[in-house]
């Protein structure tokens, strides 16, 4: 591959003003002016002949100078302030630094890599990249990825003809963010992901799919993964492997008490303290019964153990209504009685609720001691008849336990991968789809969604050790938990307009980069901004067209009001689907 050639057609002017993150050029030539554009690449000279700083044009501004007439200088005071001026103009354009490009470094040639060796000096003349020099500086940028990372995602906007590549390893090792409005492009972006992680032979990926909208890249031929649902209300008595429950005993105690505890009854502490005593003895029971004597030894409340709800709602009973003993044999007020009633009414009304049906009236099969087993290896284990990416929709469970669910499902993967041999993990990426959902700011968190948030923060800190990766997906990164976003280092951000969204950003980029984020506003659907570890010159990249679309394309408003009226027998039906709560149901 060639170097970079300039020529004194492509000096753009010359280094006026330097600190550490940018540099101020003096266009010298203002025709040159027109030639210039935000988010154009420079290369500005260093004292090294073989090397070159490269940088991104972040502002393009002239700047008026006064110049007193001579004449004027030589007369009385009075005569100089009310002398004509005269104005001559000059040209700056603001370059925020971004890396070193070297013609020799070492062994290599040609190579360009992330921050800066030596810093440009005043007067060191600013080359514009384009033409032959920009296709092959693009191409450089490329094959620094080696070709069995590379994640192709589109092209570069500067150059069509330049391929986008991401180091499909550092964009899963440190997790990254999918950001951008509504309609901006995010579904194609992540229905990219996994096409192209399809090509791989044995990818592990775990899609939390709120909407159902990537169905459609499990339902064809030529399909890229493979679809899972959590069962809604229609499918408790179905036994296909494609409906997953999460019954009730996979909760851990503040996972059950946030969604059944009332914090302000006053009697809370009994509640809670006659629930964890009798969930831990049927726990017990049930390894008693299958001679489980090594994990008897150590379980704990929290473990995962099968065991009968109805007979911890039986013993909350007994207690409810247990007398005491008193003096000479006499009844007297139970130590437990009337204090755990409306603790027992709450349960009792979510185990009859269907929707709920999932946690609470899970399949015979799931009662197993086997089955977490059976269900941790069809999430990440291998099977020779599947894809290796697993689509799980989440659009039929209710909102005010999403976030529980989200929790218990990223809760069990990471402590599998804990307790896992290192030798034996395989690593895997969970995308999260519409995180601000289920990971809201801590501030914003209700009790239920503070234990969601608790799993994936430790995950976001943590999991890196461990092999899992997170890809958070989110429309309005401001409502995101801070904690988690501070952990991503790639970012593909889509358009955005609204200020807190774009500050929350800004906020989490070295200041070097803040200035490429100031194109959010203006990028076209299906265009990001890619920031981070897994490129290695911040940019505007047009995503490509997945092959299979999600079920997410914006309606044409206009159009269909014209061509298209509304189905009344469709509306009688979603009436009926609702009642059910499933879109299975078949009208009578």
């Amino acid at each position: 591959m060639g170097k970079l050639l300039f020529h004194d057609r492509d000096v753009i002017g010359s280094v006026a003003y330097v600190d550490t993150n940018s540099v101020l050029v003096e266009v010298e030539d203002n025709e040159k002016l027109s030639l210039l554009n935000i988010g154009s690449i420079v290369a500005i000279q260093t004292t090294r002949t073989f090397e070159f700083t490269i940088g991104i044009i972040d502002k393009v501004r002239r700047k008026a100078n006064a110049i007193l007439p001579l004449e004027s200088l030589e007369g009385e005071s009075e005569d100089v302030l009310e002398g004509d001026f005269s104005y001559i103009s000059s040209d700056i354009i603001q370059v925020s630094l971004i890396g070193t490009y070297k013609t020799v470094d070492g062994v290599l040639r040609n190579s360009f890599r992330r921050g800066i060796d030596t810093f440009p000096q005043i007067t060191h003349c600013c080359y514009s990249i384009n033409g032959d020099n920009l296709k092959l500086f693009m191409n450089i940028i490329s094959d620094e990825i080696p070709s069995e990372k590379q994640l192709v995602v589109g092209t570069f906007a500067i150059d069509n003809n330049a391929t986008a590549i991401l180091d499909g390893d550092k964009f899963f090792q440190r997790h990254a963010s999918i950001l951008g409005s509504t309609g901006s492009g995010k579904s194609w972006c992540v229905a990219n992901l996994i096409e192209e992680a399809s090509k791989l032979n044995n990818p592990n990926i775990i899609v939390l799919d709120m909407h159902g909208e990537y169905k459609s890249l499990c339902s064809t031929d030529k399909k890229y993964a493979d679809y899972y649902k959590i069962a809604g209300p229609g499918d408790l008595e179905n036994d296909d492997e494609t409906y997953i429950f999460l019954p009730y005993w996979l909760l851990n105690r503040d996972e059950m008490l946030s969604m059944i505890l009332d914090r302000s009854d006053n009697n809370a502490p009994n509640q809670a303290s006659r629930f964890t005593f009798h969930v831990r003895t049927l726990k017990e029971e049930t390894l008693k019964a299958l001679e489980k004597s090594k994990v008897l030894s150590t379980f704990t409340v929290d473990s995962p153990i099968p065991f009968d709800i109805t007979s911890l709602i039986d013993k909350l009973k007994e207690d409810d209504t247990k007398k005491g003993v008193g003096a000479n044999g006499r009844e007297v007020k139970g130590e437990w009685e009337g204090k755990l009633t409306r603790f027992i009414s709450r349960l009792e009304t979510k185990i009859m609720d269907k929707r709920y049906g999932f946690l609470f009236q899970p399949n015979s099969k799931t009662s197993d001691y086997k089955w977490l087993s059976t269900l941790l290896c069809r999430l990440i284990g291998a099977d020779n008849d599947k894809k290796g990416i697993k689509i799980i929709d989440f659009s039929e469970v209710p909102s005010d336990v999403l976030p529980i669910v989200t929790g218990i499902i990223s809760r069990l993967l990471f402590d599998v991968q804990i307790w896992m041999k290192d030798e034996k993990r395989i690593p895997f990426a969970v995308l999260c789809d519409e995180a601000h959902l289920y990971l809201p700011t801590q501030e914003d968190a209700d009790s239920i969604q503070k234990q969601a948030l608790g799993n994936f923060e430790r995950i976001a800190k943590e999991g890196r050790k461990y092999g899992m990766s997170l890809v958070v997906i989110s429309q309005r990164p401001s409502d995101v938990s801070k904690t988690i976003l501070s952990q991503c280092n790639n970012f593909l951000a889509l358009r955005l307009s609204n200020d807190r969204d774009k500050s929350v950003i800004r906020n989490l980029l070295p200041d070097a980069l803040k200035g490429v984020l100031e194109q959010l506003p203006l990028l076209d659907v299906g265009e990001a901004i890619a920031v981070g570890d897994a490129i290695l010159l911040p940019s505007r990249i047009r995503l490509k067209q997945p092959e299979l679309k999600p079920i997410s394309s914006t309606k044409n408003f206009w159009i269909e009001w014209e061509n298209k009226k509304a189905d009344n027998n469709a509306i009688i039906e979603a009436v009926e689907n609702m009642r059910c709560q499933t879109k299975e149901q078949v009208i009578d």
